[in-house]
């Protein structure tokens, strides 16, 4: 029975994953983009805005795996008591930063065409990954019946798609053209 237990939550949580993903990809692809910013929060421009969020969740996703590894013992000192909840702190900050960016991403921009540049597909995917990859990390730490092995290969696909989408959009961007100013979307 603890078999069946250990190996249900994580074929549940990577298929709502999947799930998730997919159904993100469909609505980018079969969405008209409107190629117009929805809101920009005070940033010259929706690329402005969306160069420098990604940056920041880029930089705190850095950060939450450093947390995570302080918190599990896995840098050779004990972790101070508020990092744990710093750690929370940080992960919500990182998840509500990066909606606006997607949210654009998809309704403005959509999803990447078959002629789009291989960059653009891999944003693309990523980027509806990034989200699928965050219900299986919300499963894995809500799951009291997952097994230990989930919660490390959770965080680990999510920081890894996290950091596809980043450098894909924001660290390609600024290394061709440097900080964004006025102007374009």
């Amino acid at each position: 029975m603890a078999t069946t237990r250990s190996t249900t939550v994580p074929l549940t949580a990577f298929a709502a994953g999947a799930v998730v993903s997919v159904l993100l990809g469909v609505y980018g692809a079969q969405h008209e983009p409107t190629l117009e910013p929805v809101w920009t929060f005070g940033f010259d421009s929706m690329l402005a805005m969306k160069v420098y969020l990604s940056v920041i969740v880029g930089v705190l996703a850095v950060l939450q795996v450093l947390g995570a590894l302080a918190i599990y013992g896995r840098l050779g000192f004990a972790a101070p008591s508020w990092l744990a909840t710093g750690h929370r702190v940080s992960g919500g900050l990182t998840v509500l930063l990066s909606l606006p960016v997607a949210y654009h991403c998809l309704w403005s921009l959509g999803f990447a065409t078959s002629d789009s540049p291989g960059r653009v597909l891999a944003h693309s995917v990523a980027g509806c990954a990034v989200y699928g990859a965050l219900v299986v990390k919300v499963v894995a730490v809500r799951a009291g019946r997952a097994p230990g092995w989930m919660l490390p290969v959770a965080g680990g696909l999510l920081f890894a798609v996290i950091v596809v989408a980043v450098w894909t959009s924001a660290l390609w961007y600024l290394g061709e053209f440097g900080l964004p100013s006025g102007g374009g979307y």
